[in-house]
């Protein structure tokens, strides 16, 4: 197991992703983090801001008692702040969050608030330092993002098919497409590191079809690669039935039948991932407690959906499944932007 000091190597790379989101000299910048947080990256992230010259200050929450019987993980969706007005308020009044919660600010119901007068949030994934050290966000990466997510939102048709059986047709008039690239530099902006990603979540009842997830795909609510197939038949967004023989269906199974939710068989958000140093191996090279598994949604090339929330088809739920899958073929109004995993050669 590797250990989580300090290296001077890491405050580095650290400060690099702050100079990235252009952090000026004197911007007095929030660490957002709780008390379960990984204390590593809490302290790089303020040594890295004192080494540029910021001025950083800490708005640490309780972390929140459990409240359900089923673990909850990688939903991107914090409870930390627990919608505490004096938190919002010294959040929204910095120039940069540098969110360090455990499961991340991207969906959190004070999210808005926080970004209301144009501070930008900086989510840190619950990484540990060496993956962050590898996937430090290249600026290159940057207008092949935005040309995929402009692809994305120009389109009427997406769909996903591969050899293992998957064909997916999913409707993107009227989709809320994003990406991000690994850093944000823009008012209310808000990414996250690692980065690499277009996604969308489509409008209500867009996805119908089959998803097949075969060996070597990734089940990261388990941080799990699947050792055999699992099918799911998906009508008007939601999961109709979810078949496969062996442990890795019944997990699933089991997992998504817990919540008693209709809401968290939906589909949730898709895209592609475009980082092409994040690595679709890298969970064997890690154990469970150091690695939150974002690297594996934004490796060039995979297909990336996922169940549960969507806001903007009035969906809420706490269950939530990432699932990036390899050797998928994905197009868009007909053209070919991922060819069995591999990015098309205007996005690659």
């Amino acid at each position: 197991m590797m250990t989580e000091r300090i290296e001077g190597k890491w405050i580095d790379c650290f400060a690099r992703v702050f100079e990235l989101c252009r952090v000026a000299k004197g911007d007095e910048v929030a660490i957002l983090s709780e008390t379960q947080s990984r204390r590593v990256n809490v302290e790089l992230s303020e040594l890295a801001l004192h080494k540029i010259g910021a001025k950083p200050f800490h708005v640490v929450m309780p972390t929140p008692p459990v409240e359900t019987s089923i673990p909850i993980r990688s939903t991107g969706c914090s409870v930390a702040v627990q919608r505490n007005r004096a938190a919002i308020a010294s959040l929204a009044s910095s120039a940069m969050v540098v969110d360090v919660t455990v499961e991340g600010m991207l969906h959190a119901i004070e999210l808005p608030d926080i970004l209301a007068q144009g501070t930008r949030v900086m989510m840190i994934s619950n990484e540990h330092p060496e993956l962050l050290e590898r996937l430090v966000p290249d600026p290159a990466l940057r207008p092949k993002v935005e040309r995929g997510v402009a692809m994305m939102k120009a389109a009427k048709e997406m769909r996903v098919t591969s050899k293992a059986g998957t064909d997916l047709v999913i409707d993107m008039q009227d989709n809320k497409g994003g990406g991000g690239w690994g850093f944000t530099d823009k008012p209310k902006g808000v990414t996250h590191w690692p980065g690499g990603l277009c996604a969308c979540y489509p409008r209500a009842g867009a996805v119908n079809g089959t998803l097949v997830m075969d060996a070597g795909d990734v089940n990261l609510t388990f941080k799990r690669y699947l050792e055999s197939p699992i099918t799911m038949r998906l009508e008007g967004d939601y999961i109709t039935s979810i078949e496969g023989r062996g442990l890795d269906a019944d997990l699933m199974r089991s997992y998504i039948d817990a919540w008693g939710d209709r809401n968290a068989y939906a589909s949730s958000h898709v895209g592609w991932g475009m980082n092409p140093n994040a690595r679709w191996d890298a969970l064997t090279m890690y154990d469970r407690n150091q690695v939150h598994g974002t690297e594996l949604r934004v490796f060039a090339g995979n297909f990336l959906f996922s169940t549960g929330a969507n806001q903007f088809a009035n969906r809420f739920t706490l269950g939530h499944f990432d699932l990036p899958l390899r050797n998928c073929t994905i197009t868009l109004d007909g053209k070919t932007v991922v060819d069995e995993g591999r990015l098309s050669p205007e996005l690659a």
